[in-house]
């Protein structure tokens, strides 16, 4: 058999734990914040992690071993940013599940239809990193209120923080989430509210079809994901001298996406910084080797999952705004990137800076939320800014700075 006496494959399987821990502990914060948002209780919304860690564990490992690269998935990140700056459904928690359905399909239709991938990246660069700037600014500021209301316990979570992210910047987030989590399972404890552990449980919700809910919230996420995850994860690919799959990789994902909707699961896509790290000289010396590390890292994403029923079940039992907190800080690169792509070019700034604020301000119209309006105010704004004058060279299509923390 070939490479069995491979010296690197253990290492390679080490490298791809190391980034399946990354991602999950990095962002999951960021997931249940998002899924509660829109209506889910504590059991959906520990459904909803249990459902993406398995689908994405199992579409790595798929698709690593069907193409031999090293392809890691990623629940969105941004997505469920976008999610957590919504306002309360009117339809709940089921219309949320039905709008999750929605974006599944639009990305299976993605990868069939070419010309609807290629109108989602003629999306101006800096009015889709903008929208994705304004849904994250109420999370990044979730931090400074709560170190105000719960100074104990928020500070040495923001001071943990900090210092790694001058020792070991990959760490920081999940080293953050784990002081968070040791003082509120420390706290539990002496008050006597700290259960036994929790088998995983997945909790099934029929799905609805609000039209507020397509619009305010597929469309959005949809677009948030494919600006801030999918594109931008092909381009770390290919930078690293991988092609990814678009087209399976669009149908593998829009149908897990799918089928983890009625449990509460709201995307899975391609990982942008942590497939970085499978797909490194790091992981292995042989480019041909490396999708050891991805699979590992499905692996482990499996084994998460179960897991991740008792991490809810902790989380719930945190002060307001510790965990709100968490997430705030592990978004903030994001924001910074963000930010800086969009702000990058300054003919586009004003539309920009429009897209952010309407963003950023949680209106609601019509029962649709301020991500959608805030696109619709950019579009709006860059067309007639830039009625009448020369475009230059051609758009590419890379939304591009990898913006996402997975």
């Amino acid at each position: 058999m070939e490479h069995t006496r491979d010296p690197f494959r253990w290492h390679a399987a080490s490298i791809g734990v190391v980034a399946a821990l990354v991602g999950f502990s990095s962002s999951f914060a960021v997931v249940i914040a998002g899924l509660r948002a829109v209506g889910a209780d504590a059991d959906q919304a520990a459904s909803g992690l249990v459902a993406l860690s398995l689908a994405q564990g199992i579409g790595i490992i798929a698709m690593s071993l069907r193409y031999r690269m090293p392809v890691t998935l990623a629940w969105s990140t941004p997505g469920a940013a976008m999610l957590a700056a919504s306002a309360a459904l009117q339809g709940g928690w089921s219309a949320a599940v039905g709008a999750f359905l929605v974006s599944s399909v639009l990305i299976v239709v993605t990868g069939l239809w070419g010309a609807l991938g290629r109108a989602i990246a003629r999306i101006p660069p800096a009015i889709a990193q903008a929208m994705l700037a304004g849904v994250l600014v109420p999370l990044c500021l979730a931090p400074v209120t709560a170190a105000i209301a719960t100074p104990l316990v928020v500070a040495p979570v923001i001071l943990v923080w900090l210092v790694l992210q001058r020792l070991a910047p990959r760490w920081s987030a999940p080293a953050a989430f784990a002081v968070a989590l040791g003082i509120v399972a420390v706290d539990a404890a002496l008050s006597g509210g700290l259960s036994v552990l929790a088998w995983p449980a997945l909790s099934l919700t029929a799905p609805s079809l609000d039209l507020a809910a397509v619009v305010g919230i597929a469309l959005p996420l949809y677009l948030v994901t494919m600006a801030s995850q999918n594109v931008p994860g092909a381009a770390v690919m290919s930078g690293l001298g991988y092609a990814v799959p678009w087209r399976p990789a669009m149908l593998v994902t829009g149908a897990l996406s799918a089928v983890s909707a009625p449990f509460g699961g709201h995307a899975v896509n391609l990982a942008a910084i942590t497939a970085a790290l499978p797909a490194s000289a790091e992981a292995h010396p042989d480019p041909a080797r490396r999708w050891i590390a991805s699979v590992s890292a499905g692996a482990s994403y499996l084994v998460l999952g179960l897991g991740a029923t008792t991490v809810t079940a902790v989380v719930a039992l945190a002060p307001a705004g510790v965990i709100e907190s968490v997430a705030g800080l592990a978004l903030l690169g994001t924001l910074a990137a963000s930010l800086a792509a969009a702000m990058r070019e300054e003919c586009d700034r004003i539309p920009a800076a429009l897209t952010l604020v309407v963003a950023a301000s949680g209106v609601t119209v019509a029962g649709v939320g301020a991500a959608f309006w805030a696109l619709v105010a950019g579009l709006v704004a860059f067309a007639v800014l830039r009625w009448g004058r020369a475009t230059g060279a051609a758009r590419v299509p890379v939304h591009a700075t990898p913006a996402s923390s997975t």
